[in-house]
């Protein structure tokens, strides 16, 4: 939970006592390697916060899913359209490792808005971090090749890259799995 903490006092310094209140509302969860955190038709009720593990989200198709999105440790994750919309969402959310989240209702997120002082700034900004995040990949998508989105990732995550199979990271930068392996293969040369 201390990381939880270390992220959030990189937008707003927050009091014991409004820590105290957040960290209140908190409930640690475990799910295994391959489970579904949120299943396609279901509403999302909860905003987490990733301690440990790698996320993904994905449209599930009877011949292929395709992956539109990972989220890692110490960020947090959501489906966030089901969860602010109260309706069911369209895409799953699966663990692709063994993940540890932190964990808090919509309803008590509106307690922490009320009773805080920062509650509401903690809130904005951490639509503000999944808004931007959805806007580079939108971007990224429209503008960049495949290599770049590759690359991209490979940067931004390079220790964790290694443990998301080969047919999730095709998918999300819209290739197959023997393009990704064209790919590999120009940039180790």
């Amino acid at each position: 939970m201390d990381n939880i903490r270390k992220y959030l006092n990189e937008f707003v310094t927050q009091s014991d006592q409004d820590w105290e209140i957040f960290s209140s509302k908190l409930v640690r969860v475990e799910f295994p390697k391959k489970s579904i955190i949120l299943e396609k038709g279901k509403r999302e009720k909860f905003l987490s916060f990733i301690a440990k593990g790698i996320v993904r989200f994905n449209i599930p198709k009877p011949d292929y899913d395709f992956t539109f999105a990972f989220a890692f440790e110490n960020t947090f994750v959501s489906g966030y359209d089901s969860f602010l919309a109260k309706t069911p969402s369209l895409y799953n959310i699966e663990a692709i490792s063994d993940c540890v989240l932190w964990r808090i209702t919509c309803e008590d997120l509106e307690t922490v808005y009320d009773s805080t002082q920062i509650g509401d700034r903690i809130g904005r900004k951490i639509a503000e971090e999944l808004f931007l995040k959805k806007m580079k990949r939108e971007m990224s998508l429209l503008e960049d090749t495949a290599k770049k989105r590759y690359l991209d990732l490979m940067s931004e995550q390079p220790q964790l890259i290694k443990y998301i199979p080969q047919k999730y990271l095709a998918s999300y930068i819209g290739i197959r799995p023997q393009s990704l392996s064209r790919i590999r293969k120009e940039i180790s040369i």
